[in-house]
């Protein structure tokens, strides 16, 4: 059996950092939950996907309101194990979300995807997201 739930409490934020390396290779261990409770703080949210005891899939999101969109579901982070791909894990974390933000009263939800993740572009496609902005970025 599936259930997502908010990863709240220290350890389970911990259960979550080998599925979140896969997308954020960079990622310390010993720093995750650190980082993760710095942003939860600024109103991010882990999401969390387990199937037979096992996390299976991750989110990290926010909900904020913007001039340009109004209420806003953002999501920052949508990875699912590579091992558990195509077992229809990210199309409940997707579909999860998404119905989050309608009962939210969001009027938009959208993420950013790396230019290179041809497969993530092809399943948010398929679950009716569109390319709408370009994302610039300046390191510092």
């Amino acid at each position: 059996m599936s259930t997502i739930q908010i990863a709240t409490m220290p350890s389970e934020i911990d259960r979550c950092f080998p599925v979140m390396r896969q997308l954020r290779p960079m990622l310390v261990a010993e720093e995750f939950v650190g980082r993760i409770q710095t942003q939860q703080a600024e109103g991010y949210q882990l999401a969390f996907l387990e199937s037979d005891g096992e996390i299976v899939s991750v989110a990290g999101f926010r909900m904020q309101t913007l001039l340009w969109s109004g209420k806003t579901l953002y999501v920052d982070d949508l990875v699912t194990d590579e091992a558990a791909r195509s077992k229809g894990h990210g199309e409940s974390m997707i579909t999860w979300l998404i119905a989050l933000a309608k009962e939210a009263g969001c009027t938009t939800f959208m993420l950013d995807s790396g230019t290179h993740r041809h497969e993530a572009h092809a399943f948010y496609f398929r679950h009716g997201l569109r390319i709408s902005d370009y994302h610039f970025k300046l390191s510092l």
